[in-house]
Formats: C-alpha cells, structure tokens, sequence
C-alpha cells in the first residue's frame, strides 16, 4: 500500500474572503511535523499556495511557502494553483520549488501517480472569464490513460466533474470558474481508461465526492478556507492510502472521510434529451 498526505490550497498571505492565510505558515509548520511523525511514502500539494497580490509579493510569498515545507523529511510533488500563476511563471514556481513542473507519472508498486500539471491559469479578458485547457494537456492525459496499465491516481488543481457547486462561497454565483470549460472532454479521455482511476483535486474549499461513469472525482478542503468553519481556518489536510480499497481522510476542523472500490466498471452512455410532443392538430 501506498500513503500520500495531501494538502491543498495554502493560500498564504493577507486575509482574503474568507481565506484565513494569515494562518498559513503556522499551519504549515504544524502540517510538517504531522507529516514526519506519520511518515507517508510522499506529500501531494494541490496548488493555491498563495493569494496572489502581484509579482515581488507573490515571489516572496511563494518563498516563504517553499522554506515552511523544507522541513518536510519525506519526497513532495508540487502543483501550480491559479493563484501561483497569475503574475508569476510556471518556471518562476520551479525555480523556488526546486522542483519540475511539468505533467508526469510516477510509479508507485501496484499504483502509479499521474500529476496532471494542466495549465491552470485564469484568464481575464473581453472574451474569455476563466479557465482554457490547452490541448497538448488533454492530449497528455488522454494518452496517459490510454497507456495505462495499473491503477492510476490523478492529482490536478482543478477538478473535472463539474459538480455541483450549491452552497459554496466562492463558486455558487461562479461556477464557470469551478472547472475547465473542457471538462467534458477530460472526462470523455477518462472514461477509456482500462484501469481503476480516481481524481483529487483542489481549488474548490471544500470536500467532496463526485461519481462519474465509475470513476471517483475527489475535492479536499483548503488549509485556511473558513467559510465552512465559522470564521476559523479548517486546518485540513488528508492521507490516502492506495491498495485493492481507497481510505481518504480529511483532518482538521472540516473533517471528512471516505472508503472507495475502484472499478474498471464504466457506467451506460447517457440518454439522449427528452424531445417535447408535437401538438396535434
């Protein structure tokens, strides 16, 4: 079996909405030392790890997260968040990681990590509000299925469900910003998938569980996100452990917890839409 501690959605920095990353470095020290007294086999962090104000503080800011994790005793994998990207580079963030950024899988034993590292800048023009998945990056993921040969986790910033956003803060009155506007070809991609895949992912503040043609869509809460939590900051971070069953726990002041059968198993193609009657005449 195979251990990952995850953490998502740092988000260190100035208070903002309800995003408490004034905690974040405190949080972050008391997540290292979890993590060493654990001992996972890896550390996943799922992008965001700051709110972004502009390019000198955003690079001071995303310094600070990397010194904070330094003390970190087993291997971690990084992902960009939006917030990582949007007045600093893809190789800005490498350079103060230390660290390669670029779409990857990693073997595992009986599983194998996909980090799809799929470009997760918003974009902010006249004609376009969000996100735009590049297509070299579907075209990886798609093949990265195809060529699959065991089961695989999928580890993005920005999930691809499309799930239901009711309720949530950021994303209830923008849920055109809660997923790629290619969503539906990613998932298309993953349904040829031969092998068991869930998806985790982060971007979103709060945890959930999305089922989509057999396949388990995962979103784990935010370090610092409050709004679920009465103004204080959730503290969350998970572990999941890989073997024939997914455990996926969630710590903190949000904690959630879920027990998953991956299957091959993919669901019947859905239905076309419901035609009205024609009047009679």
């Amino acid at each position: 079996m195979t251990r990952i501690a995850i953490v998502t959605d740092i988000h260190h920095g100035a208070p903002s909405h309800t995003k408490r990353g004034d905690t974040a470095l405190p949080l972050l020290a008391e997540f290292v030392d979890w993590v060493n007294a654990e001992k996972p086999d890896l550390v996943l962090e799922l992008g965001d790890r700051i709110s972004d104000i502009d390019t000198e503080t955003d690079l001071r800011l995303e310094q600070e997260v990397a010194d904070a994790l330094s003390g970190l005793t087993v291997p971690i994998h990084h992902i960009c968040g939006n917030h990582d990207r949007d007045h600093i580079s893809v190789e800005q963030n490498e350079q103060i990681l230390n660290a390669r950024l670029m779409n990857e899988v990693i073997d595992l034993g009986d599983w194998q990590l996909a980090l799809w590292r799929a470009d997760a800048k918003i974009h902010r023009t006249p004609d376009l509000m969000g996100f735009d998945l590049p297509e070299a990056d579907l075209l990886w993921l798609s093949r990265m299925v195809l060529r699959a040969e065991k089961p695989t986790l999928i580890a993005s910033h920005v999930p691809v469900s499309d799930h239901s956003q009711i309720g949530n803060y950021y994303f209830q009155q923008n849920a055109g910003v809660a997923t790629y506007p290619q969503a539906d070809r990613v998932r298309m991609a993953l349904s040829q998938a031969r092998v068991p895949v869930i998806c985790i992912a982060g971007h979103v503040h709060w945890n959930t569980v999305t089922t989509v043609d057999g396949i388990p869509h995962l979103t784990q809460q935010s370090l610092t996100e409050s709004f679920t939590t009465a103004g204080e900051p959730a503290r969350s971070w998970g572990l999941m452990t890989l073997g024939q069953t997914v455990h996926w726990q969630v710590f903190g002041d949000d904690p959630f917890e879920a027990r998953l059968t991956p299957s091959t198993t993919r669901w019947t193609p859905r239905l076309d839409p419901f035609l009205p009657r024609k009047a009679t005449q």
